[in-house]
């Protein structure tokens, strides 16, 4: 291309690892796999790397290709103009114009914070886990944590011990198993710097494990071993019989996002932390009123409530060719061919769009293959001489058949919870049903059939 634009919004690149500064933050994917295949990091630290070194990480690959994103540039509009064959974009820095349009905000950008009765009128500090207030001190504090979902998983063994008292209030237990993070010494990460085949085999070996953990997930009642060997880890993390059978899940093992950590369990069993499930009532400027009628005295809120994933405001912003936006054209379900492009959208492309999220592997996969078939297509163009192309409504549709043939019965839609890869039509349009080598095989290849091209 002879022209591209990077926009950023925010002051700095990152996303999710620029957002989610809380204490505790790092990934639940293996160091070596959660990084491009074509930047490889000897210096991880960890087996799991936290959230500063990704940062720096990103930060670095972007550095060394140059890349160079207009930063503070918040594209509130994206309009295809059909007689021009473009993008017309509004933006805080004013208008813009694109032949193609990549839509790259990703799924975990967007904080979502529960609609809870009186919690505007809460007297004292409120924040997302993802807008973390790190001038808020916490010592002394009676903290009241909403949600126990991934992050909420970090930061509580990180807080518990500088607060008074932690209330969780819990909806739903999420299934437990040990991450046994450790460090990776100097040997290793030397090792790794004069040998970086060895690295190589060392990742390739990891995504060859992680890629068979789908084979769990295919249908619900696989999942067996790994409950066992949850059931067994929460048995030995939690003493205490009651409190145990609050944190026993009642679905199969990967239907919501599965949580390793090696001491989330452990520190809710602590005097100072109470685990709370009877749902919310109502917020009062000094307390929580649960449903059963207790009230709970606190002064600081952390909402560990997840992002808005299958609503993504970016859809609401991007209009199609015939004036209807992503959001109207998906009604609450979002859907595209083969995660990427989209019918009545000529020349966008979106990057971890629909059913391109994973359960089992490293999501980086998937944006490597996604990028690929980015260049293959933009070749495809300049080698025909289309001013756009789109993906015909029987490509799209076929494609999503094939996604809900391969996701019936699996854990993600038949285990028996209600999680955020559901969409508000109750189906799966967060996940990839299938192993990462076969959305690899299927975008390696750009298929011109599937597409209709303007000339």
């Amino acid at each position: 291309m002879r022209d591209v634009a990077v926009l950023e919004r925010a002051d700095d690149l990152g996303g999710t690892w620029r957002d989610n500064s809380y204490p505790g933050c790092a990934c639940d994917v293996p160091s070596h796999l959660y990084s491009y295949s074509f930047a490889l990091n000897p210096n991880w630290s960890r087996a799991y790397s936290p959230q500063e070194e990704i940062w720096a990480y990103l930060r670095r690959v972007a550095d060394d290709a140059g890349i160079e994103p207009r930063y503070g540039v918040d594209v509130t509009a994206a309009a295809w103009n059909e007689d021009d064959r473009r993008w017309d974009l509004t933006t805080s820095k004013g208008p813009l114009t694109a032949d193609v349009l990549v839509s790259a905000t990703g799924p975990l950008c967007e904080p979502a914070v529960p609609k809870l009765p009186g919690l505007e009128s809460f007297a004292g500090t409120v924040f997302h886990s993802a807008r973390w207030r790190h001038d808020h001190p916490l010592e002394g504090r009676r903290v009241a944590v909403i949600g126990t979902g991934a992050s909420a998983a970090q930061f509580v063994p990180e807080i518990v011990a500088r607060v008074e008292h932690l209330d969780l209030y819990q909806r739903t237990a999420p299934w437990v198993l040990p991450r046994r993070d450790h460090p990776l010494g100097e040997r290793a990460r030397s090792l790794y710097r004069a040998v970086p085949g060895l690295q190589r085999a060392t990742r390739t070996g990891i995504y060859a494990m992680r890629e068979t953990f789908y084979y769990n997930f295919r249908v619900a009642k696989r999942g067996r071993f790994a409950e066992k060997v949850a059931r067994r880890f929460l048995a030995s993390q939690v003493r205490d019989p009651e409190l145990r059978a609050k944190l026993t899940p009642d679905y199969a093992v990967g239907c919501k996002r599965i949580i390793l950590s090696d001491d989330y369990l452990r520190s809710l069993g602590r005097a100072n932390v109470s685990v709370v499930t009877e749902g919310i009532q109502e917020i009062r400027p000094e307390s929580v009123v649960a449903a059963d009628g207790s009230v709970r005295a606190v002064d600081t809120i952390i909402l560990g409530t997840g992002f808005h994933v299958t609503d993504m405001p970016i859809a609401e912003k991007i209009v199609g060719r015939d004036g209807r936006s992503l959001a109207e054209v998906w009604q609450g379900s979002p859907r595209a061919h083969l995660g990427t492009t989209v019918s009545g959208f000529p020349n966008l492309f979106l990057v971890l769009g629909p059913n391109t999220g994973l359960g089992h592997n490293s999501v980086v996969i998937m944006i490597e293959a996604q990028l690929g078939y980015l260049s293959k297509a933009l070749a495809h163009m300049t080698r025909t001489g289309a001013h756009a192309i789109e993906p015909l409504p029987s490509a799209q549709q076929a494609w999503l058949d094939e996604v809900d043939r391969m996701m019936a019965g699996t854990v993600w839609t038949a285990g028996g919870c209600n999680s955020w890869y559901l969409d508000a039509t109750g189906r799966n349009s967060t996940l990839w049903p299938g192993t990462t080598l076969g959305f690899r095989r299927r975008l390696s290849r750009f298929r011109p059939s599937e597409y209709e091209a303007l000339i």
